[in-house]
């Protein structure tokens, strides 16, 4: 049956690209789209069920407040779908690319990734330019004008990741270096990507209202320090400047670090006002925090941050793999309101009871293609992506759902996002403020875990491969021992430790190559980064679905067919 539909969809696609309705509500593929391709891998090896695959614990782990997604730890150990999500909506992970990607040059696709689908001749972006002047099919309540996010990143970024305007102003967007997550976003499996961040304006000002760039950076370093609920190292900062002890040692001195260490503020039950808090913000937003216009607390970010990540093709220059210029998708994220631990607590507690009382209930996302959709954590998502000509257009309802699984209700993230709680430290190139097209992955360790193991060494071994399909057969060919399967004897040993203590750290020799893993420690590009030969043919199986418009279809780059899917 499976095969029979993904030959009618191929039929279907191939002989006329998907017209996209982008304004359109209408579902054309499935409803249930926001439970990600990569939910779908089967874990028990077909011939040996002593061989686990677990990609799963990258995301659905234990949760830490205020991440209130209850009961996530246990996904990992079910298919955990209400009734219609049983069924893979993904057909595009049982096409086969090969003709695709053979009807395609090498010097065709490379003239392709290094075109420039943002910017205009002229360095104007391409896509603010139309959403100024509103195609519309593109208007949403027709109302003439675009009401979402319009891109107004240059990707002009100096030496301390700030964008800059041609007239060397700010735009506030400040990119930063981050341990990419695990598997699908690891470019060897597909794409190179990059994330920005933005707080509000009020966090780059003075208290009388001026810009001030060091009390923006110093704000940013105190979201930061919430984020991950820790101290973070700085630059020095004079703390009477700004009247609030950063370093909490009871006085006004030099601090070099924003010291983590939070207090339940007071509240007055008459006024209804919080006061006497433990951690603050400087600057304009110190006052505005004293009066209870804007909100502080560990794990949240600030009403009005923003998040910009662009999603890129793989570019090949003599042998070596980096980042292409052209975008497959420009994804933007923003907290339009704040929820207190109380409120995000009712709201975990709410999706455990709906799954009770209404066990096969796909979730339903209110929003549009102008506003993006809310994920009733406080955040909106929205995103462009490339039409048949390769110009970025809006996402439609429907493939901007695609989104929200993994924006709301999983363990892994911070405040519904993933990897700025990942971002490096004053112990990486430019204190960890960076974009990657200043910086690659060379030289760059693998993040070591409480229990001593590397993270994505961690991840390969509990995986046993390097994507959540295991497809990637230059991983296996690269990390993996020749026979490892066939060793049935640590085979059951692994089984037993993991039953006993999941992903428990263990001699690994066995299964991966020691050679291998120990350059892994000290380079994750060794991992992260796919050959030229590698990178050419997901350039072109992915350009293959931009032909057909099927992104609803899905939108992950396969190779080959994935038979490690249900």
């Amino acid at each position: 049956m499976r095969k029979s539909l993904v030959l009618l969809n191929l039929l279907f696609i191939n002989a006329f690209a998907l017209e996209i309705n982008i304004t359109s509500k209408e579902i054309i593929n499935a409803n249930h789209s926001y439970v990600s391709s990569q939910c779908y891998t089967k874990t028990i090896d077909e011939k040996n069920p002593k061989i686990v695959s677990n990609p799963c614990f990258t995301c659905h782990s234990l949760n830490k407040e205020p991440n209130f997604t209850y009961e996530d730890y246990d996904v990992q150990e079910s298919y955990d779908f209400p009734a219609p999500a049983t069924k893979n909506p993904f057909t595009n992970l049982f096409v086969d690319r090969s003709k695709d990607i053979a009807k395609i040059s090498d010097d065709e696709i490379l003239k392709y990734v290094r075109s420039d689908n943002y910017k205009d001749e002229n360095g104007e972006i391409i896509l603010a330019k139309k959403l100024k002047n509103l195609d519309k099919n593109w208007d949403y309540n027709k109302n003439g004008k675009w009401d979402g996010y319009i891109p107004d990143c240059e990707y002009n970024f100096d030496n301390e990741g700030f964008d800059r305007t041609k007239d060397g102003g700010y735009t506030l967007w400040r990119a930063f270096g981050y341990y990419p997550f695990l598997g699908t976003f690891w470019p060897t499996n597909g794409n190179t990507d990059d994330v920005l961040i933005r707080l509000p304006k009020i966090f780059a000002t003075d208290e009388s209202g001026k810009f001030d760039l060091e009390i923006y950076k110093i704000n940013l370093l105190i979201v930061e320090s919430l984020i991950k609920q820790k101290s973070i190292k700085t630059f020095a900062i004079d703390e009477s400047k700004y009247g609030v002890d950063l370093n909490q040692n009871g006085k006004f001195d030099t601090a070099n670090e924003i010291f983590f260490k939070w207090n339940k503020p007071d509240y007055d039950i008459k006024t209804d006002k919080l006061s006497n808090f433990s951690m603050n913000y400087v600057g304009l937003a110190k006052n505005l925090l004293i009066e209870n216009k804007v909100f502080i607390a560990p794990g949240l970010y600030p009403v009005g941050t923003e998040f910009l990540h662009s999603v890129r093709y793989i570019d090949v220059n003599n042998d070596k793999t980096d980042m292409a210029k052209r975008m497959k998708e420009l994804r933007y994220g923003v907290k339009k309101y704040w929820q207190t631990y109380g409120d995000l607590s009712d709201t975990g507690a709410g999706v455990i009871k709906e799954k009770s009382d209404f066990p096969d209930r796909t979730d339903q996302y209110v929003g549009n293609v102008e506003t993006g959709l809310n994920n009733e954590r406080g955040w909106f998502f929205q995103g462009f992506i490339e039409d048949k000509f390769g110009e970025l257009r809006p996402q439609n309802y429907e493939e901007t759902l695609f989104c929200m699984g993994c924006h709301s209700n999983i363990a892994a993230t911070a405040d519904s996002t993933f990897v700025f709680q990942r971002k490096f430290e004053n112990d990486e190139f430019q204190n960890g403020w960076f974009h990657w097209l200043q910086k690659d992955f060379s030289g760059i360790k693998d993040m070591v875990l409480k229990d001593g193991e590397g993270e994505y060494a961690k991840y390969l071994a509990l995986n046993n491969a390097g994507d959540e399909f295991r497809g990637n057969t230059e991983i296996m060919d690269k990390f993996f021992m020749d026979g490892w399967r066939k060793n049935q004897k640590m085979i059951e040993k692994e089984y037993e430790i993991n039953q006993a203590n999941p992903g428990a750290k263990m001699d690994r020799s066995w299964k991966l190559k020691p050679k291998a893993m120990e350059i892994l420690k000290n380079d994750i590009s060794y991992l992260l980064m796919p050959s030229a030969e590698r990178a050419l043919k997901l350039n072109k199986a992915y350009k293959a679905v931009v032909d057909e418009q099927s992104y609803v279809f899905g939108r992950d780059v396969n190779i080959k067919p994935s038979n490690k899917c249900t």
